[in-house]
């Protein structure tokens, strides 16, 4: 396993849609410093050349803070920017074809909602699952959310370490408690928030109680 629970106690995943004060870096390092242990780059609409500029930034960042970077569904793309690992989802390329084209030591994150999906991606050789969505988000539109009974088994049902995402957000995230998730993966929660750092902080000190 290339990845600790720690590692996920508050993923950060990026949302290009609150980019304006800020630039998408400066609003990764304001979540850096206030805490986030793991970044996601999620973007929908880069072209490859526009993302993998925007990735050798983003990792650069996360390496001098020292937190893992993962980017989302593109393995080419991740092994080009020196990325610690990629995310896919249950429609993306599976974890086993990731995991030989990225080799042993990358991070395999993949999307999981429900038991048999999480102890195929674990067969599959996944480091960490990410399971929801937990809220309605706005987000992903297409995406149906999960009770915690679901949530705690899947984090049950497999030794590797499981986020949960979808929707969650300071005033909601309590009621993740006692499901034996390793942490939250949150998109507006930190980057549509006008103090990004600060929000962090509040979270960081919040998944603690999970």
């Amino acid at each position: 396993m290339n990845c600790t629970a720690e590692m996920l106690r508050l993923y950060a995943v990026t949302d290009r849609a609150w980019v304006g004060r800020q630039t998408l870096p400066q609003q990764v390092e304001a979540a850096l410093k206030g805490g986030a242990t793991c970044v996601q780059l999620r973007e929908k609409h880069l072209d490859d050349a526009d993302m993998l500029a925007e990735a050798k930034t983003i990792s650069a960042l996360c390496r001098a803070y020292h937190v893992p970077f993962i980017l989302n569904d593109n393995v080419p793309l991740a092994k080009l920017c020196g990325a610690d690992g990629v995310h896919v989802g249950q429609d993306d390329l599976s974890a086993a074809e990731a995991r030989r084209l990225l080799g042993p030591d990358k991070i395999i994150g993949v999307s999981a909602h429900n038991v048999a999906e999480a102890k195929k991606a674990f067969a599959d050789g996944a480091d960490y699952l990410g399971c929801g969505a937990m809220f309605t988000t706005h987000t992903k539109t297409d995406t149906n959310v999960i009770s915690r009974q679901v949530l705690a088994d899947v984090c049950a049902s497999v030794p590797i370490p499981v986020v949960a995402i979808g929707g969650i957000h300071r005033e909601n995230l309590l009621q993740l408690a006692g499901c034996g998730e390793a942490g939250i993966a949150v998109i507006s929660a930190i980057f549509a928030q006008p103090d990004i750092e600060a929000a962090c902080r509040e979270l960081r000190e919040m998944v603690r109680k999970l």
